[in-house]
């Protein structure tokens, strides 16, 4: 008898044990887990944030100094106006837009220069508070992880009749397009390049359609699920497209503007 006892307690004692071993196994992998929905949701986000505002500041030094060049040195026998610093401000760097909404002597729609996922514009969205730079493509890794507003290939350039297409992330790695959903007919998408702005106003709003929908970018943007969103006729178009509901790529949300003439 006093070895079955030992043995019922032995026994006891493995099972407590391995019933401790498999509580700490499962904190352990939930500690992991939550570190690592941690890094992607916040930190993965303040880097690509980060990243994307000095690409932001790099285009605008570039272009700052590229107007200086253009401008060349003052008279020497009149006060010509201050150069811009070495380290200009977001705004002070910002291209003045020109009355008609583009630049005179600007050819609308030209192929940015250099590589395909090379930040060449900045997208401004004053209700948002939202400056973000836009590259070329919308390769998730070499643009939209990047926080950058991705062009779609084949879609026309800034300023361009058809449609000026955009991608970016709601979520995660910078989220610039988190907001959207809270733009309405008439607020300004503003879209500067070198030496160039253009101006569009939103004008429809397309809640949720399906990934598949290629019809909100098509040149003339119309929803090929559901027809009665879109446009019916030529024009300069701005198309900006993210996922939704948010922390899911179930469905896309999908802003319309025009030019302003």
């Amino acid at each position: 008898m006093v070895v079955q006892g030992r043995g019922r307690r032995a026994r006891r004692a493995g099972l407590v044990g391995a019933m401790w071993a498999t509580a700490e196994l499962t904190v352990t992998v939930g500690v992991v887990m939550l570190l690592l929905v941690v890094h992607q949701v916040w930190w993965t986000n303040r880097q690509a944030a980060a990243a994307a505002q000095e690409q932001v500041r790099s285009l605008e030094r570039d272009w700052a100094m590229e107007r200086a060049r253009d401008d060349g040195p003052p008279s020497s026998d009149a006060p010509g106006p201050s150069l811009p610093s070495s380290s200009p401000s977001s705004s002070a760097a910002a291209p003045a837009p020109a009355p008609s909404g583009r630049a005179a002597g600007s050819r609308p729609g030209a192929e940015p220069s250099g590589a395909r996922d090379r930040a060449y514009a900045v997208l401004r969205i004053p209700r948002l508070g939202l400056v973000v730079p836009v590259a070329q493509g919308i390769d998730k890794r070499a643009v939209l992880d990047k926080g950058y507003a991705g062009h779609y290939p084949g879609t026309a350039g800034p300023g361009a009749q058809g449609n000026f297409a955009l991608a970016g992330h709601r979520n995660t790695h910078g989220e610039p397009f988190r907001y959207i959903n809270r733009l309405r007919a008439g607020d300004e998408l503003i879209v500067d390049m070198r030496g160039r702005r253009y101006t569009y106003v939103v004008g429809k709003i397309l809640g949720e359609t399906t990934e598949r929908d290629t019809g909100v970018i098509a040149p003339v943007p119309r929803s090929v699920v559901k027809p009665q969103h879109g446009y019916g006729e030529p024009g300069a178009y701005i198309t900006l497209t993210t996922c939704t509901p948010e922390y899911s790529s179930k469905y896309r949300l999908v802003v319309w503007g025009t030019l302003r003439p």
